[in-house]
């Protein structure tokens, strides 16, 4: 029997699809364009969010609507304890290190796909579905993750970091539309959630104050005051606690006057807040840790584009990788100003997402 679309030897109507749905309108109306071809659809929904961070429980309650609406199985899993541990107390932390932690990125590694894969497995599921706006290739080398067609709302960089092994059984039939198709798909289909807002920013943290998360979780950390420094050590006013600065910020030091002046790093370790000019931001060499490979065989060396935070820009690099140590030395052939340990580097080879890694330092001009 041939390959269906959604890449198993199983006609659609015995294939057995685990949807992971968060009550918005990309996962349902990925759930309803399942059922609607015939495949044996079953909904899930992870609580994730508690105390101090959320009591909010309308995603879900829009979940069991739509899974209602569309008459599928439908189950709860309670995961918020796994997902205070692998990213809410990793986001903190990361934060008191000095470094700018992705936790989106964490959540589709152990959460979003890592447990419900698991729990896919666990019930049969031939293949696991998000609603993310990433590409599944069935090849000779089997599954490929690459960049969505719309490239303004790709999200392979937030899958860089999943295990190969789940990525072997991810699907996303959202590749090929934009927002505005996958509305549709819903409003067809009769689901009330269609007109939904997109969620924005980091769900369990309120109107982007981590700062006052962080000082919840963590009451008895260091958030008091130091000394802002240029790079030669020279001081040049007060901050006011790390957690309130990334990398490439340059605004809101207090410290007006003279010539523009950008955040380098943050020195947890003696609490000074490092300042420097734009050509002090600009990165030669990036280092990572956590080598996350996706692909076939590691290469010893490569070029290949990079992306380093997610919302700017893909620049060549040649990057040389120590698969022994799972790190990976990237040196950038572009310009490229504001790297910050606690990222992602994402590897492309064209549209094929590679792997990923977190980047743990940088050498600077």
């Amino acid at each position: 029997m041939s390959l269906n679309a959604l890449g198993t030897t199983k006609s659609k109507n015995q294939t057995r699809v685990c949807v992971a749905m968060s009550g918005g309108v990309d996962s349902s109306a990925a759930a309803a364009m399942l059922k609607s071809q015939g495949y044996q659809v079953l909904g899930v929904t992870m609580d994730l969010l508690r105390p101090p961070y959320s009591t909010e429980v309308s995603s879900i309650r829009d979940a069991a609507k739509v899974a209602k609406a569309l008459g599928i199985e439908h189950y709860y899993l309670d995961f918020k304890e796994a997902f205070a541990t692998k990213v809410v107390d990793y986001f903190a932390d990361s934060y008191l290190k000095g470094e700018t932690p992705s936790p989106c990125i964490m959540c589709n590694r152990h959460i979003k796909i890592g447990l419900l894969a698991e729990f896919a497995r666990q019930h049969q599921a031939d293949i696991l579905v998000t609603g993310h706006y990433a590409d599944i290739k069935i090849t000779a080398n089997g599954v490929e993750l690459h960049k969505a067609a719309d490239e303004k709302r790709d999200q392979s960089y937030f899958l860089s970091m999943i295990n190969k092994a789940d990525l072997q059984m991810l699907r996303c039939p959202l590749a090929k539309f934009d927002k505005e198709q996958t509305r549709a798909i819903a409003k067809e289909a009769g689901l009330e959630i269609y007109q939904k807002a997109d969620s924005q920013d980091i769900c369990f943290v309120a109107d982007g104050h981590y700062s006052e998360l962080i000082s919840k979780l963590r009451p008895h950390a260091n958030f008091s005051a130091g000394e802002i420094v240029d790079t030669s050590g020279k001081v040049l006013g007060r901050h006011q606690g790390l957690i309130h600065y990334t990398v490439g910020q340059r605004r809101g030091m207090g410290i007006g006057g003279g010539n523009i002046l950008y955040v380098i790093k943050l020195d947890a370790k003696n609490n000074r807040l490092i300042v420097g000019s734009k050509e002090e931001l600009l990165s030669q060499k990036v280092h990572i840790r956590e080598l996350n490979w996706l692909a076939e065989k590691i290469p010893e060396s490569q070029i290949l584009d990079v992306k380093l935070r997610s919302r700017q820009k893909i620049i060549k690099a040649e990057v040389f990788f120590n698969a022994k140590q799972n790190t990976a030395e990237i040196h950038l052939l572009e310009d490229f100003y504001g790297t910050a340990p606690g990222q992602v580097a994402c590897f492309y080879d064209g549209s094929r997402v590679l792997g990923g890694g977190i980047i743990t330092e940088l050498t600077n001009l």
